[in-house]
């Protein structure tokens, strides 16, 4: 089985190759934009499957196929929710919620291995899938968390957060007063619930809000520190497979 993962956060298309590999499928190739997708398909053998993100760093994944006929079943991989979903879960051969988890991926591998005779003729209508994504159902991200606090229940609002980072297998949030609040949560969880415009994971133990910078320091090994306004405990660096992609984000 010739597999190809589309996905712009290299540690989740690492992540999910890794689950593949479990599964005893083998994706080799990984490709991260929208630009680099149609190069590759003009240059090279369309895979059996693809795994695919819809929303990538230069654009919708559906572009991809606005100038490369599409010759490959799709599963698609997405943090958008299951109402848009159902509307085209029956034109690809699955779709995947972020986070992925194991045995939905098992389950999408198989029902493409049961289809396999026919996967070369899956017929996906990208437009429809697109107008889908503009109207009516729009993305909701968590607008505030809750925290047990001895008997109490704490709402905190996101707008209130300057961070969240894992620390003993725990996740917290550090808020613009200087708290720190051990959530119910974990990061990768977070990925698919905390809105992309104001919030960035820069490794793998700090999520960011762009509010809260205060200075950005070149730091070792092509590596960046940030100062927050109120975040102190521990040093926060962008990881450096991560920061040619966080510079494209303060923009």
């Amino acid at each position: 089985m010739n597999v190809l993962i589309i996905e712009d956060e290299k540690p989740s298309a690492r992540r999910l190759q890794r689950m593949l590999t479990a599964l005893n499928v083998t994706a080799e190739t990984m490709l991260h934009s929208v630009d680099e997708s149609i190069e590759w398909f003009q240059n090279n053998p369309h895979p059996d499957l693809i795994f695919l993100d819809i929303q990538l760093s230069d654009g919708l994944s559906f572009e991809i196929f606005d100038e490369v006929p599409i010759k490959s079943a799709v599963i698609f991989t997405t943090a958008f929710d299951e109402y848009a979903l159902q509307a085209f879960k029956l034109n690809s051969i699955d779709y995947l919620l972020k986070p992925i988890d194991d045995d939905e991926l098992k389950a999408a591998v198989t029902k493409f291995k049961n289809f396999k005779p026919e996967a070369k003729n899956v017929q996906i209508n990208f437009d429809d899938i697109k107008k889908l994504l503009s109207n009516p159902v729009e993305r909701e991200y968590k607008k505030r968390f809750t925290t047990k606090i001895g008997q109490h229940i704490k709402m905190i609002a996101v707008d209130e957060i300057e961070c969240f980072y894992s620390e003993n297998k725990g996740t917290y949030a550090h808020t613009v007063d200087g708290r720190d609040y051990l959530l119910d949560t974990t990061l990768e969880q977070l990925e698919s619930e905390l809105s992309p415009e104001t919030f960035f994971r820069i490794s793998r133990k700090f999520f960011i809000n762009i509010n809260a910078i205060k200075d950005i320091i070149s730091y070792t090994n092509s590596r960046l520190q940030l100062k927050l306004n109120s975040y102190k405990e521990q040093e926060v660096i962008v990881a450096r497979e991560r920061v040619k992609d966080f510079k494209l984000w303060l923009e």
